[in-house]
């Protein structure tokens, strides 16, 4: 019951937002933000409670059941929402501000929460399919929130590629019931066999449902999403979007068959040589980007493969690094999209080259920045070290080519990521900005985005200062440890 309250009471509050016409900003802010909150606070009392209870909706056949219980790796993607959603939530309190149709735009931020939830919670990959589209639809009216030519051009762009990717995963999911898949066990189901008809499904999986995830070639809908408002992008790529691309991918390959099954075959292959690809050309062409919210984008297209390169090495440390980089990734993710955000909202500046000289007059905005670079770039003792020692030490382990070139991937997109952001963090520091005749000195956003920006950057602290707790629990559930 617990769950269904969660999950409904976004979706139903957030569905009657714009009925109840609440004209006074501060009560409407304070309705979105408590519903957030309450959300999350159930999300907590979920993911600590050991009992996970199971809620059946409707059962077509015995195959076709959807169904919520919420075990391990759903807890993982339920803390991720529950913890970022309402720092995301209080950032655009005040970014929304400037921003037109208000109502509408929290309405479909909060429903799309409950969204997450429902997806988090999915039983097998029939009801995971139905709330990764539930997802799906409750982000385009995000995305076309502007209702200008860009914005069609990118929720154009965002439903080919999503459905189209729908469409992957729905053969996949057609084909695996008929060979009998039932309920997300971890190591997979018992009585699946070796051949080609599974192997082409799962790459059909991968694909599709990596969609989401930004994997080649459905990526570049995730660099045009950008035309959104900062908190939808950051929405978008840090937290509710891509990671269930990478959740469903995870549940895909550890959830259904045996992962045994597909070790060293040309399905494997395929699955690491596609998430190699991506990586690589994800930060080549964060390198080359000059806006800054494109930039964060193509960086977001390259480090979901380093998850996607993690949960197709098909071991359990896999597994675990690939969920830590998950974590980590959304949590240094939104940081750099609100840095973005906060310079776009303070200056009306969205190119690399504006960000000239602002380090010292922004001072708030360019550190956060600073340390999720950092982290991201690799950093140590800062998490980014962390989960990407973890893919490079489960790849070393793997052995064989595939594996160890991958690893190589990984070295390259690191130095690669220091190239994308201290030629932001530099030049904002230590060159002299150059503004405007009659332009007002640019300054740091007002409270609620400043608090949103702190707030998380002591969250990227302490996830590093704790990351040795993180990655026991993190291997607890990939090792069947943890329900």
């Amino acid at each position: 019951m617990l769950l269904l309250i969660c999950a409904l009471l976004p979706v139903v509050l957030g569905g009657a937002l714009p009925l109840l016409k609440i004209e006074k900003r501060g009560i409407r802010m304070a309705y979105v933000f408590l519903t957030t909150l309450a959300t999350s606070v159930l999300a907590a009392f979920l993911i600590l409670n050991p009992q996970n209870a199971y809620i059946e909706f409707f059962r077509i056949t015995d195959t076709f059941v959807c169904a919520l219980q919420l075990d391990g790796a759903g807890k993982v993607y339920l803390g991720i929402a529950a913890l970022l959603w309402p720092l995301a939530v209080l950032y655009a309190i005040e970014y929304m501000r400037h921003e037109k149709h208000e109502g509408n735009f929290f309405a479909w931020y909060i429903v799309t929460y409950g969204a997450a939830v429902l997806l988090s919670a999915a039983k097998n990959l029939f009801t995971l399919y139905i709330f990764y589209e539930f997802l799906t639809l409750c982000t385009i009216p995000l995305v076309w929130h502007e209702k200008d030519k860009a914005s069609v051009r990118a929720v154009r762009r965002y439903m080919i590629s999503l459905f189209g990717g729908a469409a992957l995963g729905f053969v996949a999911l057609v084909g695996l019931n008929f060979m009998g898949v039932g309920d997300f066990v971890l190591g997979g189901k018992e009585g699946f066999v070796q051949n080609h008809w599974l192997l082409f499904l799962m790459v059909l999986g991968f694909i599709g449902f990596g969609a989401k995830a930004a994997v080649l070639p459905l990526c570049r809908w995730l660099p045009a999403a950008s035309v959104a408002p900062t908190p939808v992008t950051a929405l978008l790529h840090a937290v509710a979007v891509v990671n269930a691309g990478v959740f469903a991918v995870l549940r895909l390959l550890y959830y259904v068959a045996p992962p045994a099954l597909l070790q060293g075959t040309w399905a494997q292959q395929i699955m690491l040589a596609l998430s190699m690809l991506t990586i690589l050309t994800g930060s080549m062409l964060a390198v080359r980007e000059q806006h800054m919210k494109r930039r964060l984008a193509w960086s977001t297209v390259s480090n979901l493969s380093y998850m996607l390169f993690g949960l197709s090495l098909l071991s359990p440390q896999g597994m675990e690094a690939g969920l830590a980089h998950m974590v980590f990734h959304g949590l240094m993710k939104i940081i750099l999209f609100f840095c973005a955000g906060a310079m776009l909202v303070m200056t009306n500046r969205t190119q690399v080259r504006q960000a000239h000289g602002l380090g010292r007059m922004m001072p708030v905005t360019f550190g956060a920045y600073t340390l999720a670079g950092a982290s991201l770039m690799g950093v140590p003792p800062l998490p980014g070290f962390v989960s990407k020692n973890g893919l490079v030490t489960a790849a070393f382990q793997q052995g064989g080519f595939w594996p160890m070139a991958g690893a190589v991937i990984l070295l390259i997109s690191s130095v690669l990521t220091a190239i994308y952001i201290f030629t932001v963090v530099f030049p904002a520091f230590f060159m002299k900005p150059v503004l405007k005749t009659g332009e007002e000195k640019p300054r740091d956003p007002g409270i609620c985005m400043k608090t949103a920006l702190i707030v998380l950057c002591v969250l990227l602290v302490a996830a590093g200062t704790f990351s040795g707790q993180i990655m026991e629990m993190l291997g607890g559930i990939a090792g069947g440890g943890i329900g």
